[in-house]
């Protein structure tokens, strides 16, 4: 598995993890419980953990090219969603992970 990670400042992350859980629900598997949204894309799984600093964004799959280009999906729709603030700075780190 690899795993793609973002700390995005905002500080809206809450309302933004919301607005685009609810956004691709009509499409995809979602889930938020307080300040956390998971979407399960068909190749890949994103977390988003908001905090009064912004947004932790972790996308974990197999395919380096499939997170490559979420990297682009979920920061394409957070701009849109933050259109006042965008466009948002995003700093992707790859961490290697087993099993």
């Amino acid at each position: 598995m690899n795993t793609i990670a973002a700390k995005v400042k905002t500080p809206n992350g809450a309302k933004y993890v919301q607005q685009l859980c609810k956004h691709w629900s009509h499409r995809l598997q979602t889930q938020t419980e307080g300040d956390v949204g998971t979407v399960t894309f068909p190749t890949a799984i994103a977390r988003m953990t908001a905090d009064s600093d912004g947004i932790a964004i972790a996308i974990t799959g197999e395919s380096r090219a499939d997170l490559e280009r979420l990297t682009d999906v979920v920061a394409s729709h957070l701009d849109r969603f933050a259109f006042r603030e965008a466009p948002m700075a995003y700093d992707w780190n790859w961490q290697e992970t087993t099993g």
